[in-house]
């Protein structure tokens, strides 16, 4: 039987401690208690906390831990839920994090959910490696940790024995994906079942909101990222866009891609499929005339660069966040 222990981390969300917990707890049991046959627990979990004493939640719920994490003598798998004050919680997490570096050396796996990669990735373990995070932090995560190759697209990573899952509700599709790689694809399918969960998604992309990156000092390129914001419905020339600033275009495409993180025709690009999104979810406009109200002409080309970015179709995003 694995062991699994749920790191509590104050002001967490207490759904990316319970949830998880929930899962592993009843792998075996919910599809086998449904049915009428012996209950088969595959995991033992438990919830640690750095002193053993009750941690509140962002809700004001408190969860009562099983223990201390210099009580846990041995683990398999060590999960980190979603953090809310990020710096305060790593700078005053230091016990925590040798923890963790304690007993992956020892041989323990670890996860993370949601906002809790930034605690992953203080320990330095994921250095070199792939990870996700909430796309809603992707810019912050980039700058504290460079050395982590970040993948904000994707739902889960797995690098053998470090796993992160996306958004909060990839709560539950990371424990899923962990009963699958510890006891088969059958029990997983059992648990999505009894669950009603559905297996098998991978990218957060449809999710995912244009940050339109400003944290940055270049001030002339914020504001040719506020032109391009103002005029995305007009054909752009990017030749004529980086002489009306004042810059040569290879200067012009070095800078806007170090400041933003995109080159201009991605960002351009980004900026219509997020008006073309929230169109989508609010208008019963065809994707023709969404397309034209966004810049594109041809309605084809834009469908593909759409799907690029969200990973749906603009009908099938339609159908999934139109409004009741």
């Amino acid at each position: 039987m694995k062991k699994i222990t749920i790191l509590a981390l104050r002001n967490t969300f207490a759904s990316t401690v319970m949830g998880p917990m929930d899962v592993f707890f009843l792998a075996g049991q919910l599809w086998n208690h449904i049915h009428g046959l012996p209950l088969t627990p595959f995991f033992e979990v438990e919830i640690a906390s750095f002193d053993g004493k009750p941690v509140k939640c962002l809700n004001n719920v408190f969860i009562q831990p099983h223990r201390a994490i210099e009580d846990v003598k041995k683990t398999d798998l060590i999960l980190i839920p979603s953090i809310t004050d990020i710096e305060k919680t790593i700078k005053y997490g230091a016990q925590g994090l040798q923890w963790l570096q304690h007993h992956y050396r020892k041989g323990a796996s670890i996860a993370s959910v949601c906002t809790g990669a930034f605690f992953l990735a203080e320990t330095g373990l994921l250095n070199e490696k792939t990870a996700t995070t909430h796309w809603g932090y992707v810019d912050l995560f980039k700058q504290m940790y460079p050395r982590v190759n970040l993948k904000p697209e994707r739902l889960i990573t797995d690098e053998g024995d470090l796993f992160c899952a996306g958004a909060l509700g990839a709560g539950v599709d990371l424990p899923v994906y962990l009963v699958e790689k510890y006891c088969g694809h059958e029990v997983a399918i059992q648990c999505s079942k009894s669950l009603i969960h559905d297996m098998g998604r991978s990218s957060q992309a449809p999710y995912t909101v244009f940050q339109f990156q400003k944290n940055h000092t270049d001030e002339r390129i914020k504001i040719v990222q506020q032109w391009i914001e103002d005029h995305y419905a007009e054909e752009i020339d990017f030749d004529r866009v980086s002489k009306n600033f004042g810059m040569s275009r290879r200067t012009f495409e070095r800078r806007f891609k170090k400041a933003s993180g995109d080159t201009p025709l991605v960002y351009l690009q980004r900026t219509r499929v997020e008006t073309a999104k929230k169109m989508l979810e609010a208008q019963n406009e065809t994707f023709d005339e969404i397309s034209c109200h966004s810049g594109y002409e041809n309605s084809s080309h834009f469908r593909e660069i759409f799907k690029k970015y969200t990973g749906l179709l603009p009908t099938e995003y339609q159908k999934k966040f139109h409004r009741l």
